[in-house]
């Protein structure tokens, strides 16, 4: 026997919290099937109860845990994922193709892809990311320019007005960035404030943008967002990724590669 709707928003409102406390974690796609009603609407009950503190939302559902990335230094970052990373910069390195410019932003995941670039025509690197510049500066057949800025020691990266001051006067065939969080609502986003306006720099800078982003950061978000998902072309990500959720991604318009 098909269920009636729970046309009742404080009903609703009560079950989502009831469910949430006894498993800590519900789907949209659940809550759609138990209670009879359009996704529009469970999104929207799921963004009420989201603004009065009583849950937060991720992807694709809710839960009682809180989603949003803290910011870790990067030599915490460096030893987390390191295969995965790896698999991730060998796929992306087929996306330069005939590019003679490209911009490599800062982070554990686009430095190993500074570790794979071997080209064999002349490849201008924009990066602000200094471990980047040092990886490239003495290799056959590449120029780096680096940004320049204040440097912040968490991520070994320049921010700040001079380097997004260079960013207005380039122009470049593809950029690879990396992410902390990725949620389909709240788009691409990073743990430090200071370095998304330069994220937000170097997507205008580029004519295609590369995330390179290991499968943990689904459903996740840092407290800087860069861009919503429309706004970027690729995601090269690992095989933890679930086909749910590259469904999703592909259907806002971006390309996901899995390495």
């Amino acid at each position: 026997m098909k269920k009636k709707p729970v046309k009742n928003i404080a009903v609703r409102h009560e079950l989502i919290l009831k469910k949430l406390q006894n498993i800590g974690r519900i789907s949209i796609d659940e809550l759609i099937e138990e209670m009879q009603v359009s996704g529009v609407t469970i999104r929207k009950d799921l963004k009420l109860l989201e603004e009065k503190n009583l849950l937060f939302r991720t992807w694709g559902g809710a839960s009682l845990t809180n989603p949003y990335k803290i910011e870790k230094p990067i030599q915490e970052k460096e030893l987390l994922k390191v295969k995965e990373k790896q698999q991730i910069a060998r796929a992306a390195l087929n996306l330069i193709g005939e590019n003679d410019s490209i911009i490599i932003g800062s982070g554990t995941t686009v430095f190993e892809l500074a570790r794979c670039i071997q080209p064999q025509q002349r490849l201008t690197v924009i990066t602000p990311a200094l471990r980047v510049g040092l990886e490239l500066c003495n290799k056959p057949n590449v120029d780096v320019l680096l940004l320049g800025g204040m440097v912040r020691p968490s991520s070994s990266s320049a921010t700040g007005l001079f380097a997004e001051k260079i960013l207005d006067e380039i122009s470049s065939g593809i950029l690879f960035l990396g992410v902390d969080g990725i949620d389909m609502d709240f788009g691409f986003s990073i743990t430090n404030l200071e370095e998304t306006s330069l994220g937000q720099k170097m997507i205008q800078a580029s004519q295609i943008t590369v995330i390179m982003a290991d499968s943990s950061k689904f459903g996740q978000r840092g407290l800087g967002r860069i861009c919503p998902l429309d706004h970027v072309q690729y995601i090269v990500t690992d095989s933890g990724v679930s086909s749910e959720i590259v469904e999703k991604v592909e259907e806002a318009g971006v390309k996901v590669i899995i390495a």
